[in-house]
């Protein structure tokens, strides 16, 4: 049987859109001869619908779609995810469950029963487990059907693994020969190699052809990055879809063989899509158009503007350069030269005039003090004011461009520079920074090489550096990757990394100190396996053990 696997991009809470095309991609499917076609998990609703399942009416839009897809896919097997009522006295309300339609109506229905609760999921507020699961008949197989997570607790990959029980097990025991996966996979770097050499290692353990269709786009933070895969029993890819795009993709599930997509290759290929990816839904789907960006002639916001560009093209983006008294003309120069490159509007507004009326207005209460940090975030509130202020004229949403090195450690200004609806590089550390930005150049040269040459620099007091302030990037980065993902202790990290105890601590304690300017950010872009965010929740109003 020619089976079809439909990686779409749905989004949460349109109904009428995914369905469309759900529908869509069934009936091109058909035309090809596929009997089957899979779709990601919660497909129908979008992926992760959060708390928007306790409302009564947005379960019931589940099975009412179900239902009319159901009616319009009649020639052709179809699975999808769906949220159903839970039917139980104890619990939540709802499951999230997998629906297999045939001949017009809803033929089964699986509800997943592994619900992660760590990194950024937190199924278990939302959803209640499926008490068990079993096997469906189909063209002479036994389907083992599965979503998401009852995949990832093989007790041949993980060496620790994180539930008691592993439904592919007890599916593949009770005589499942052929196991489907549909998934809501978020991506970060390295994750579709883990989920590849996972998925792997249960087809060889079990001997069976393993199929796993994955969610594809932007929804808030998370990136999806599709990638969907189908092995045969012996571990051997036989199906691939595409990176960060919806695809459709056959394969024989009886001579085991089909199609296989290219793919990204690389880390700051990869990285790079899904930021594009993940700025252009996100701003298509909160109903925006176009972006408004501040460039200070920096690699921070040369990168977000080439992002940006390439996600919505140069029409949509604005570029606003907001000089100041410690300004650089080169910074000035740079700034109009990229958005010269990119072909975005580009406009020039000084604030050396707003900067000087605040401190004027300020000067009787501030006098006997010392110039400090205090005039510095004056210039760069100013700079957030004047876009926001650009943002409600033109109906445009702002992208802020502070890097995770200076959001890490809080070198960064509330109401200033993290004034935005999104941060898109809020998770590219610094020194990674610059490699994605050699990567924008690698395929047409839009940063200038000034921008790439420079010293880092705020350019709000004279000749100033980031250096005054912080260690090193190459230093600092390696330190937050340790301590934010991986947990590990400053001696550990002392130790591991031949780096003086004393910055360590100190990096660290900027760390914890900055915990209230993050939860205060915008939305930001989940590229790494610990993003600051809800995938890492730490009170604000603590004494840290460092």
């Amino acid at each position: 049987m020619k089976i079809a696997l439909g990686q779409i991009n749905p989004t949460v809470g349109d109904f009428n859109g995914n369905a469309a095309k759900i529908i869509d991609f069934a009936r091109r499917a058909q035309s090809e001869g596929a009997g089957l076609i899979l779709f990601p998990e919660l497909s129908v609703c979008g992926y992760p619908p959060r708390d928007l399942v306790e409302r009564a009416s947005f379960v019931a839009h589940n099975r009412e779609t179900v239902e009319r897809i159901a009616l319009e896919t009649g020639g052709i097997a179809v699975v999808c995810g769906l949220a159903t009522p839970a039917q139980a006295e104890t619990g939540k309300s709802v499951m999230n469950s997998a629906a297999l339609l045939k001949d017009g109506r809803v033929a089964f229905l699986q509800s997943k029963m592994l619900l992660p609760t760590y990194d950024v999921f937190d199924e278990m507020r939302n959803f209640a487990p499926g008490k068990n699961q079993v096997l469906f008949p189909f063209c002479g197989k036994q389907i083992a059907l599965t979503i998401c997570e009852d995949a990832w607790n093989d007790k041949h990959f993980w060496n620790k693994r994180l539930y008691t029980f592993d439904p592919v097990e007890a599916l593949i025991h009770a005589g499942g020969n052929f196991l489907l996966n549909i998934s809501a996979s978020p991506f970060w770097i390295g994750k579709p190699e883990l989920r590849r050499n996972m998925l792997a290692t249960i087809a060889r353990n079990y001997k069976v052809p393993v199929a796993m269709v994955n969610q594809v786009g932007g929804n808030d933070s998370l990136i999806f990055d599709g990638s969907s895969v189908v092995f045969d029993p012996a571990g051997n890819v036989i199906a691939q879809g595409k990176s960060f795009e919806e695809d459709l993709i056959y394969f024989d599930s009886d001579r085991l063989a089909g199609e296989v997509h290219e793919q990204l290759q690389g880390e700051e290929a990869s990285a790079y899509a899904a930021l594009v990816l993940g700025t252009r839904d996100y701003v298509r789907k909160c109903g925006f158009q176009q972006v408004i960006i501040g460039l200070s002639g920096g690699i921070d916001s040369a990168l977000t503007a080439a992002i940006a560009v390439a996600a919505l093209g140069p029409e949509n983006v604005i570029g606003v350069g907001m000089p100041g008294p410690y300004s650089s003309q080169g910074s000035i120069d740079d700034a109009r030269t990229l958005a010269e490159n990119l072909g975005i509007r580009f406009e020039l507004i000084c604030i050396q005039e707003i900067f000087e009326t605040y401190r004027k207005a300020l000067k009787k209460i501030f006098a006997g003090r010392r110039e400090d940090e205090t005039e510095e975030n004056i210039q760069s509130r100013a700079r957030g004011t004047l876009l926001m202020a650009l943002s409600n004229k033109f109906g445009a949403i702002v992208l802020s461009t502070g890097n995770k090195s200076e959001i890490g450690v809080g070198y960064c200004t509330l109401y200033g520079d993290m004034a935005g609806g999104l941060a898109v590089i809020s998770d590219v550390p610094k020194t990674r920074v610059f490699r994605l930005s050699h990567y924008v150049n690698s395929r047409r040269q839009v940063i200038p090489q000034s921008t790439l040459e420079k010293p880092p620099s705020a350019e709000l007091r004279p000749d100033q550096k980031d250096s005054d302030s912080l260690p090193p990037y190459e230093v600092l980065d390696v330190i937050l990757e340790d301590y934010v993902e991986d947990s590990h202790s400053p001696e550990q990290i002392a130790s591991d990394r031949g780096i003086e105890i004393a910055l360590v601590r100190r990096v660290v304690r900027m760390v914890e100190r900055s915990e209230y300017k993050r939860q205060q950010a915008a939305p930001g872009l989940k590229i790494s396996a610990k993003a600051f965010g809800y995938g890492r929740r730490f009170p604000i109003a603590a004494k840290p053990d460092v």
